[in-house]
Formats: structure tokens, sequence, C-alpha cells
């Protein structure tokens, strides 16, 4: 799964790596997220993605800010996509709570790295160490997400806020860079399947499946980072600076890598 990552790269250099011909985050009313270093389900999100053709606007790609974890159309409260911010990648197609989003609403969260747990045996006590995983080249990892757009009905229709605009990560199997520390990595989507998998038109997974192989076999590393990363009060660049005095080589046991925070 992937439960907390990194997004500190600003607006200005999003807009540019992705080719973003449309930024609706200098048009919102709402303040540009500050570089985080602790992102949480919940938490304001950046996104990529590409809108379909409407009356008054062609087809373009934009950059928005999104909430973290995935709130259906059809559910009845907003809270639930609390609980929705992974979509795994063997079963995106079919489960009800993203399988309208997959089929044409998919998007690009981009992010400087994500941590992963992974459970140790320290001087006989067993704990969870985290790590931050990151590109070896220092680049922006584009991780596959899908986006939906709930209407909340206790609001007026021209109201500013009566859509909520949500999105999920998908996870896939880890590479073996990554797979010793989790089982489970967010998908990442290199540069040239971006516009495959961005294309609302494409509603056939025969169309943009080619994005969603295995990729980045080779271009990850990873390094035991402090535990304050695991309460959601903490931030800053600290956070993913290599742990002092150790290497995180302690005995692995078994576990399935979910951090101790406050939201799990």
């Amino acid at each position: 799964m992937c439960g907390r990552f990194v997004s500190a790269r600003k607006r200005l250099e999003l807009l540019e790596e992705f080719g973003v011909e449309r930024d609706r985050v200098a048009a919102s009313p709402d303040p540009e997220p500050e570089p985080d270093y602790n992102v949480a389900p919940t938490k304001r999100i950046y996104a990529v993605l590409d809108r379909p053709a409407r009356d008054d606007e062609p087809q373009a790609r934009e950059l928005r800010v999104v909430r973290w974890g995935l709130v259906p159309s059809w559910a009845k409260e907003a809270s639930v996509g609390s609980r929705m911010i992974n979509a795994r990648a063997e079963t995106v197609a079919v489960k009800p709570a993203f399988r309208r989003a997959f089929a044409k609403r998919r998007c690009i969260i981009p992010a400087d790295g994500y941590y992963e747990w992974q459970a140790i045996s320290d001087g006989g006590k067993k704990r969870k160490q985290p790590y931050f995983i990151y590109r070896t080249d220092g680049g922006t990892l584009a991780f596959a997400g899908l986006y939906e757009l709930w209407r909340d009905a206790s609001l007026p229709d021209d109201h500013e806020r009566a859509w909520l605009w949500t999105a999920a990560i998908i996870t896939t199997q880890a590479t073996d860079d990554v797979g010793q520390i989790h089982d489970r990595m967010p998908m990442v989507i290199t540069p040239e399947h971006w516009a495959d998998w961005l294309d609302p038109d494409h509603t056939e997974p025969s169309q943009f499946q080619a994005a969603m192989l295995p990729a980045m076999a080779g271009g990850l590393t990873s390094h035991p980072v402090s535990m304050a990363v695991n309460s959601v009060r903490n931030n800053g660049p600290d956070l993913i600076k290599p742990l002092a005095g150790g290497d995180g080589s302690a005995e692995v046991s078994a576990g399935n890598g979910r951090p101790p925070g406050e939201l799990f």
C-alpha cells in the first residue's frame, strides 16, 4: 500500500514537467499546497489529468488540487474517502468504488518519494522501521491515480464547493528494488505512457494497458528515516534525511509494513 508520501515540487515545476495546458490551481480561491514531506490521507494534493472537451472548453491537460481518498459519486457521505486511498491494480477494473473512474477518470499524482514501514527485530524487540523510497536520479515519481467528483447535496448548485474532487493511488506488486521493505508499491506511469493513461477517450483497458506494466525496476533506492514520520503532525525536509547512526539492516520479521501512525 501507499499510506504516506512526499510532495515538495512547486506548482510551476509541475506545470512545466507534465506539459500542463490549463492551470486550475492558480484559478482556485484556495491557496496552493505548501511543500509537504508527510502527505497523509485526506490532505490536499496535486493531480495531473486530461479533462474531456465541453461546450465551452476543448480537451486539455490540467493541474488541479484534489483531496487524497477517493469518494465514489454514489457515496452518501464524503467521509468514506479516508478509507479509499489506494486501489489495487489487480482489481481496480472491477471494484465498484473504482471501476467507473478507472474507465475514464485516470490521473497522475506527482510525488518526490513515499514511505513504507518494515517490521524488524531490534535488540529482541519488534518494531516498524520507516523507509523513504525515491528515484535514484532524484526525479519526480508519476503515481498512477484515479479521480472522482462527488456532489455535496447540502450546498446549492452555484456554490464553489458544491463538487468535491478526490483521488486514489493505484498500487501494484513491488519491484525487487523495494520488495524487501514492502510487497506493494505505487504504480508509476513512465513519460512515454502519460498521454495514453490520461486520455479520457481511452475507455477500454487495451488502450492504456501498456502504461500499467511494471516500471522503475532498477530506478529506485531507499534509506531508513526517523520515526518522527509516524506522526502526521511532523513535517519538513528533515523527515527524509537518512537515519543517523544506522542503516536499518536489522533482522526482518513478518509484517505488513503498515505505519503505526495515527491514521492506521
